[in-house]
């Protein structure tokens, strides 16, 4: 029997109709879908691993997985059978052999992930499913100086829901930016990081539009860090917004 061969995969999708990345025994799942595809091409079923899950409605213009497998077969014809079979919301970006260590997991050394608001009494029809719409009027300058104090090495245990706090093992992650970036109906942000808990990003950008709204203060973010206290940051920002643009090996 030949050894298994590792491959890497960069995977685009639109999240909208699915129950997110990882397989669910309640809905498809864009891991189900990639399975699915390469056992038709394969006659074989393998593992298809992420970098990591997104959630339900959640988008990803370059998640990365990989699997392995000892059956022989073209790249080539392969990437464009994926790009067939898959349904539309999915593609296959790029499929390449990769070195027998690499694991789309575990060799991730960081991530970016952008959240996208759409600002103003009105939001464009086409961007309903890949922005959130907020229609009042917001401190952007405000938000940002609360961006401010989450940069750096913390505890993000306020940033994730309750029932992973107590059962994650590393609660501390690295922001090394979050950045602010003008587009013509909103502001897109912009988070990079050595690694995120689950629902972090949404619960930031939630935490950040109450600052926005001027239901807190830029400041408080100080204090909700040191609770460690998830019933003390906002509410979680709804997926569609959220999108995992890159993951940094």
């Amino acid at each position: 029997m030949e050894e298994k061969k590792n491959y890497k995969l960069t995977v685009a999708y639109d999240g909208s109709s699915f129950s997110g990345w990882q397989v669910q025994p309640n809905g498809i799942s864009i891991q189900e879908k990639l399975e699915d595809a390469l056992l038709l091409i394969l006659k074989e079923k393998v593992h298809v691993t992420g970098s990591g899950r997104t959630d339900a409605g959640v988008h990803a213009a370059a998640q990365i997985a990989s699997f392995k497998t000892d059956r022989p077969f073209d790249l080539k014809k392969a990437f464009y059978s994926l790009n067939g079979i898959l349904p539309p919301e999915i593609r296959v970006l790029s499929l390449e052999e990769a070195d027998p260590s690499f694991h789309a997991r575990f060799s991730a050394k960081g991530k970016c992930y952008t959240y996208r608001l759409t600002l103003g009494p009105v939001q464009p029809p086409h961007w309903r499913h890949i922005s959130w719409h907020i229609p009042r009027k917001i401190d952007l300058p405000a938000m940002e100086r609360a961006a401010s104090y989450l940069i750096g090495e913390h505890n993000f245990s306020a940033f994730t829901n309750e029932s992973v706090s107590k059962a994650e093992k590393d609660l501390v992650k690295t922001i090394k930016k979050i950045d602010f970036t003008p587009w013509e109906f909103g502001v897109l942000l912009e988070f990079e990081g050595d690694g995120f808990l689950y629902k972090m990003v949404r619960n930031i950008v939630g935490t950040l539009v109450e600052v926005g709204s001027s239901k807190r203060k830029p400041e408080e973010m100080i204090s909700i860090l040191a609770s460690l206290d998830r019933k003390q940051a906002g509410q979680a920002a709804p997926p569609q917004g959220l999108f995992l643009n890159r993951v940094i090996y």
